[in-house]
């Protein structure tokens, strides 16, 4: 038998590594350049703070290895109840950042507890679905697969709510999509109803962006899955969910946001028209990668960097350092590659587990740092509006760093020791 330590997956780690260095190097730049004379004083030592962070979760990862798989998914109820505490405490007692109220200040230290509660829900979801055989449950009206959906939803909604009562709704976003990857792995749902729910998120998107468009693809859809399922209820529920979304993004999103994200939204559909107010950071952003071009206008020698236009270019607009500064082929194309590297190699090293909770665990992280991905690139180049998710590893927070670097810590013990799984079996 292979030992669990020859299992580990080198070649994930050093992606970890690489964009942590990426990250380190951007933050850096951002603090120690010209623009260090614009910064506070309590700003300044950023990339030192990082760096600490840094070793701390190199720290917990080497623990999170050291621990038996069985052991992990054993503290899975705790630390959902945790996490639950952590954000009711923020909500009631959490210093507020930027609109958003889930920082909780710990001794000299100031935890974003939404980032942790992201790991804590994904492990209780995954420890909730293995242990009831989610392969083995029929899809239907029947109390087993009742019961499995209904209990994943509890346990997503639950913190999900409770950070969009925090005004954090672009977090609030992220654990949606973590239940809708653990669904879609773990074969709760026909691959019809996977699609209908990826339309309901464009329809979403294009009922803020163009209503014409959103009218569009509601035809497109029907049409497609008409061809597709040959199903009337089928195409019935496709034309009625994606034209139903869309239509109530467009009336109620502006009851459900705070003004500040109104704002953002607003300006995200016609940036040049807020360009003094809500739109400059979106206009700014696209500014300085465009201007960085290929190779980049070299390190800590950015303009709209270096001369401090970008607002929160450490944190929510790293990506806009890194494109110039360093360029298209230096920089970002790195980035996004070894983006790509991380998620494949993540669900490849999920499903080839052979066992249900190292599978559904890689999956509903890959939703995660999926959706942060596209996101936050796609906000700093205008595709998205400006909804404050920071770039997973890359972006300065100490929070974000050990959550994030738990979390794929945890995916990767759990495919190392997947033999120790014989009552997760999937089949």
């Amino acid at each position: 038998m292979i030992p669990w330590y020859k299992r580990l997956d080198t070649p994930t780690l050093l992606a970890w590594a690489c964009l942590v260095g990426f990250g380190l190097a951007a933050i850096w730049s951002s603090t120690h350049g010209p623009a260090r004379e614009f910064l506070l004083d309590s700003v300044k030592n950023n990339a030192n703070k990082q760096a600490m962070w840094a070793g701390i979760s190199a720290g917990v990862m080497l623990v999170i290895f050291l621990l038996p798989a069985r052991f992990i998914m054993r503290l899975a109820p705790l630390a959902y109840v945790v996490c639950l505490g952590l954000l009711v405490a923020a909500l009631a007692f959490g210093r507020e950042i930027n609109g958003a109220k889930s920082w909780l200040q710990i001794g000299g230290f100031s935890l974003q507890v939404a980032e942790l509660a992201k790991g804590g829900t994904v492990l209780a979801a995954t420890a909730f679905l293995s242990r009831r055989g989610v392969r083995s449950v029929e899809i239907g009206m029947n109390a087993g697969y009742l019961v499995a959906i209904a209990g994943l939803a509890v346990l997503i909604l639950i913190p999900c709510g409770l950070v969009v009562m925090q005004n954090d709704t672009g977090t609030g976003l992220v654990f949606l999509a973590m239940g809708y990857f653990l669904l879609f792995w773990s074969g709760l749902v026909p691959l019809w109803v996977v699609g209908l729910g990826a339309s309901v998120a464009v329809a979403g998107y294009l009922a803020i962006v163009n209503p014409f468009y959103l009218a569009l693809f509601i035809l497109l859809v029907t049409i497609g899955y008409s061809l597709w399922t040959r199903s009337k209820l089928a195409t019935g529920l496709a034309f009625a969910a994606t034209a139903g979304v869309g239509i109530a993004a467009r009336f109620l999103l502006f009851s459900v946001l705070q003004p500040h994200q109104i704002g953002r939204i607003v300006a995200f559909t016609d940036p040049e028209a807020y360009a003094d107010t809500a739109g400059y950071h979106v206009i700014q952003s696209k500014a300085a990668i465009g201007s960085g071009g290929f190779f980049g206008k070299g390190f800590t020698n950015g303009t709209q960097t270096q001369l401090a236009y970008i607002p929160e270019q450490s944190t929510d607009f790293v990506f806009t350092i890194i494109g110039e500064e360093l360029g298209f082929i230096r920089g970002t194309l790195p980035i996004l590659l070894i983006f790509a590297f991380l998620l494949i190699r993540l669900t490849s090293l999920g499903t080839s587990a052979g066992s249900a909770a190292p599978r559904l665990f890689a999956a509903g992280v890959t939703g995660i740092f999926l959706t942060h991905l596209l996101v936050n690139v796609g906000m700093t180049i205008g595709l998205m509006p400006v909804i404050g998710i920071p770039l997973p590893f890359v972006s300065y927070g100490g929070s974000a760093l050990l959550a994030n670097s738990t979390m794929l810590a945890i995916a990767l013990a759990l495919h190392a020791r997947h033999d120790e799984f014989a009552v997760y079996r999937a089949e």
